[in-house]
């Protein structure tokens, strides 16, 4: 790719230590160009009209205006601007809802940085871009669907990973210690823990122990 034909980016993201980082990634990656930064939607398109870009990389919470609300002006008004969802929600609804708004990609905040630079750059191209790790938590969970349905997963609201996760923490495993028996990093379990925790309500881990018990995703001998 020449010089004149940088795929142009704009990091849009609320946490300025993050933003920096990431601009400092792309920036190691020569046929990338980041033409700007933005803590929110509202910046972002404020930006977008006095600089056109390629690509967005948006973050889904900020303040003001989140990522969902964004995207969408993005796509109405600067069609030939694409989006790329960078998230720590790792949840199934979250990416149907961002793809619903007209996103054209999706990446964990734990995603490599060659796979987050590929992305862009695919994604520039015309290509629509779901994260490695995300695509076979999806293939497997629509391989699991011809299985009976979980009753724990539809009576908590959590994925199947996460139940295992939370079963996990209630028998007292680290994080680290969970990644090495789900064969995962201890980053991704991590953001799990975090999922699980917004997603019940929890403030702590004897918290989420009590959750799991109740709920019936581990019995009491399970927990002591």
């Amino acid at each position: 790719m020449s010089e004149q034909k940088r795929v142009r980016v704009i990091v849009t993201e609320d946490h300025m230590i993050l933003r920096q980082g990431l601009k400092m990634l792309l920036d190691e990656d020569k046929e990338i160009e980041v033409i700007g930064e933005a803590g929110n939607g509202v910046e972002l398109l404020e930006m977008l009209a006095q600089k056109p870009a390629d690509v967005v990389l948006m973050d889904i919470n900020m303040p003001d205006m989140d990522g969902f609300e964004a995207t969408e002006h993005v796509v109405a008004e600067h069609p030939e601007t694409k989006v790329v969802a960078l998230s720590m929600l790792d949840s199934l609804p979250y990416v149907q809802k961002i793809m619903t708004c007209g996103a054209s990609g999706y990446l964990l905040k734990t995603t490599g940085k060659d796979e987050l630079r590929s992305a862009i750059k695919l994604v520039a191209n015309g290509t629509n871009y779901i994260c490695s790790e995300l695509s076979i938590n999806m293939l497997s969970n629509a391989m699991s669907e011809v299985a009976p349905r979980n009753e724990k997963v539809e009576q908590t609201g959590l994925s199947k990973r996460e139940i295992e996760v939370l079963s996990l923490i209630a028998e007292g495993y680290t994080n680290a210690e969970i990644a090495d028996k789900l064969f995962t990093s201890k980053r991704t379990i991590e953001t799990h823990r975090q999922n699980i925790l917004e997603k019940t309500g929890a403030k702590n881990t004897a918290n989420l122990i009590k959750y799991a018990i109740g709920h019936k995703i581990i019995d009491i001998d399970a927990a002591k």
